[in-house]
């Protein structure tokens, strides 16, 4: 049986045999002898999105992986980097550097601020990340040409990505049709990608799409 690992955009965690491109945690918040999820969603504010190759390190998913058998960070998964940006992540500063450095430095930019760290963009999007009690904004159908690449939505209960003028519809398998902007205009419109991190994409960080955004 699937562990409830699995993100999805509005942030809530699922259990479904599909992995995806990257791994993430909140913390712990898993009960290893029964590997389930705790009551809590989060034990921290530092949501972050991880590669799940690094330097060989072999983890048991919702296992002991701490020294003395105690349970580690508990391992989530995302289909890829939009999805996890959607539900309130970004990315590790340990396993991409790099990568963590653009956007916090972008974020940087955004907000004018000229020494940023993550801690000030965990403080930001968490009161922002719908799965920790923040609140999604409606957007209008004038609205939508001027999100960015990544940008999510949700429609009718379902999730869409951004991307080259159209609306992916979103799965834990990959992307789905290809849906014009619009056919979405009798339908309510809710942002999901926090508005922290659609700053960020506005000045420039290029999130990791699934190959099933470009089929």
């Amino acid at each position: 049986m699937p562990l409830q690992n699995r993100v999805d955009p509005f942030g809530a965690i699922h259990a479904v045999p599909e992995r995806g491109l990257f791994t993430g945690n909140r913390g712990i918040i898993h009960d290893p002898a029964t590997k389930t999820l705790l009551r809590k969603r989060w034990a921290l504010q530092a949501w972050i999105i991880c590669v799940c190759q690094f330097r060989n390190v072999r983890r048991e998913p919702m296992g002991r992986n701490r020294p003395g058998g105690k349970a580690g960070w508990t391992e989530l998964f995302f289909l890829d980097e939009v999805t996890a940006l959607a539900a309130g992540h970004r990315p590790c500063f340990f396993c991409q550097r790099e990568r963590a450095k653009d956007f916090v430095g972008r974020f940087g930019k955004a907000f004018a601020i000229a020494e940023p760290r993550a801690p000030q963009v965990d403080k930001r999007l968490h009161k922002e990340r719908l799965a920790s009690r923040g609140k999604r904004p409606a957007v209008a159908m004038d609205q939508l040409a001027g999100l960015p690449d990544g940008a999510v939505i949700a429609a009718g209960g379902n999730a869409y990505a951004l991307h080259q003028g159209k609306a992916l519809r979103w799965s834990f398998a990959g992307y789905g049709q290809h849906v014009g902007l619009g056919q979405l205009e009798d339908k309510a419109l809710v942002l999901l990608t926090p508005e922290t991190t659609l700053a960020v994409l506005r000045h420039g960080f290029r999130p990791v799409w699934h190959p099933s955004a470009e089929a």
